[in-house]
């Protein structure tokens, strides 16, 4: 999820002391499990899924392998073509076969799509188009993810903090591969766009929590994360039904953010739009909320019926930043106002609240305890 960057406000500071007062009682104990060494962690990175074609390129010579590595050409350093399905097949320029590799030679990146990106890239068919998948070394995949995420120039804690997490998550989905990619690119698993986030920021904060993931029982965790909750973070089965120890509601930090706190009007003809079935829409009441406020359901009444509508349904259809909101016929008007806080699904780590705890002088290890509760801090070997 990406989030805001302007800065906030330094109105954080009895946030903070809560903080302190009980970090105490949620200090794990962080230690070192390092894996089997191996040569290369990569991760398989679906840049497009299903596309009609796709531009690739490369910054230097690259090479044109078919599935079974056999060379059928080379493409020319800054040279590139556009890849299509044909009749089951993938083709590129004059060289077809039922995959093709483009792998730059000395440490050359590759163009895909729309942007760089290091690694190589595989072309298959799939779903009556074209997938490219760039395969990517582990951490060189996050020193975008990192930028993609969050803002290179933020704190280095608050970066390594990210870092680890989005690791984690990279591991996780890996772990549990559909097969063809581990990974999107989207919101959907972690913005990756390539090159063009990658900064000396984010760059130091992978490379200093280098290998470093969270686990619980010795597994990666589901190291969710999203821009800010508005307060206080969600118990993760109010998000996505399956409990987990580790993802826990817990006090936020991201008071004073840009995304803490937000108002949307709507008059009561472009509600009822977005929100059909009801007619004129008089009342939207909660039905059912979590235990820190965010809409389960709620009771949307109109002057031709009644519906009970998800949360998630809600602020889907009127655009919202988060399901945590209330919904105020204003006085006087036949307008609504929709008021909020909190940006994304409030689940795990919070990026704005984790900037506040870095610039309030808190190392990532406590930022991690703090959001990831019953986790240990442990290291893969990524050589």
């Amino acid at each position: 999820m990406v989030c805001s960057f302007t800065q906030p406000q330094n109105i954080f500071t009895n946030s903070v002391q809560r903080f302190q007062r009980y970090w105490w009682r949620t200090l794990l104990i962080w230690f070192c499990l390092v894996a089997p060494a191996q040569a290369q962690l990569l991760l398989r990175v679906a840049i497009e899924d299903g596309a009609n074609q796709v531009k690739v390129g490369s910054t230097t010579q690259a090479v044109v392998r078919d599935g079974n590595g056999k060379v059928l050409g080379e493409l020319a350093a800054m040279g590139g073509g556009v890849a299509q399905a044909k009749s089951g097949n993938v083709a590129l320029g004059n060289w077809q076969g039922s995959q093709l590799w483009v792998d730059p030679s000395n440490g050359g990146n590759v163009w895909i799509g729309n942007g760089w990106y290091r690694g190589r890239v595989l072309l298959v068919p799939r779903n009556g188009g074209l997938t490219a998948i760039n395969y990517v070394d582990l951490e060189q995949y996050l020193y975008s993810v990192l930028g993609a995420e969050m803002d290179g120039g933020w704190p280095q804690e608050a970066l390594k903090a990210q870092a680890v997490a989005a690791r984690t998550y990279a591991l996780y989905k890996r772990q549990r591969s559909n097969g063809v990619f581990d990974v999107g690119d989207d919101q959907n698993s972690q913005v990756y766009k390539g090159l063009i986030t990658e900064s000396t920021g984010t760059l130091a904060a992978v490379n200093a929590t280098r290998g470093q993931v969270l686990t619980y029982n010795g597994q990666a965790i589901l190291a969710a994360f999203h821009s800010a909750s508005g307060g206080h973070t969600e118990n993760v089965e109010d998000v996505w039904n399956e409990p987990l120890p580790y993802l826990r509601g817990v006090p936020d930090f991201d008071q004073g953010t840009p995304v803490f706190e937000w108002t949307k009007t709507f008059s009561q003809g472009d509600l009822s739009k977005r929100i059909s079935g009801v007619g004129n829409i008089t009342t939207m009441t909660p039905q059912r909320t979590s235990a820190y406020g965010s809409i389960l359901a709620m009771k949307v009444v109109g002057d031709k019926g009644t519906r009970i509508i998800s949360g998630d349904d809600i602020a889907s259809a009127l655009g919202l930043r988060s399901t945590r909101f209330q919904v105020n016929r204003k006085s006087g008007t036949t307008s609504f106002q929709v008021t909020g806080r909190g940006f994304g699904h409030g689940v795990g780590l919070s990026q704005w609240g984790a900037y506040n705890l870095a610039r309030g002088g808190y190392g990532y290890q406590q930022i991690l305890a703090h959001y990831y509760r019953n986790t240990t801090l442990a290291k893969i070997d990524v050589r």
